[in-house]
């Protein structure tokens, strides 16, 4: 099985998928944890480097590539929406709440607003459900949950403890 932890930078997905690790590794059926960023980088998989947003430009294909023989995995990053997967948890995060956690981490304030307008529209959980289907999207409110309550969340789709859920959190009115 092949599940894809994604959603907006600073919705928790790394923490999350950090404390969900040890987790999966215990069950009879471990699962690795991929952090697709960090392959990204040790592997140099990717086309440019967008200098104007300091960010790296994935090559997908490449990527894709790389995890062809990672069949049982939890796929963690922005980006794991785009691969095949069985299920997809898509982090979410109020918006104001994940522009100031974009901000104490060290991002530019046009990174952090234009982050969270792209959470107020939806952005990573539309192109989840186009790729994926409604019946393979499970969508998590990380705004009031500690990081540990996060796993809990993302050992539930994991564990097939929780029903597909897409379309339940509505932050559009932050761009009001």
């Amino acid at each position: 099985m092949r599940v894809a932890v994604t959603g907006t930078p600073g919705t928790g997905k790394t923490t999350a998928t950090e404390l969900l690790e040890p987790r999966l590794a215990d069950r009879d059926d471990a699962l690795e944890v991929v952090h697709l960023n960090e392959v990204l980088d040790e592997e140099e998989l990717y086309t440019e480097i967008d200098a104007d947003r300091e960010s790296k430009i994935a090559d997908l294909d490449a990527l894709a590539a790389w995890l062809d023989d990672r069949e049982d995995a939890v796929i963690e990053s922005h980006l794991a929406h785009h691969f095949d997967a069985d299920r997809v948890a898509v982090l979410r995060c109020q918006p104001v709440t994940l522009e100031q956690r974009l901000l104490e981490r060290g991002e530019t304030r046009a990174k952090a607003t234009e982050n969270a307008e792209s959470e107020a529209l939806d952005v990573i959980l539309a192109e989840a459900v186009e790729e994926h289907g409604l019946e393979s999207v499970y969508e998590i409110d990380t705004t009031d949950l500690a990081p540990e309550g996060v796993a809990d969340e993302l050992e539930a789709v994991v564990a097939s403890d929780r029903k597909p859920s897409a379309g339940e959190v509505d932050f559009v009115g932050y761009l009001g």
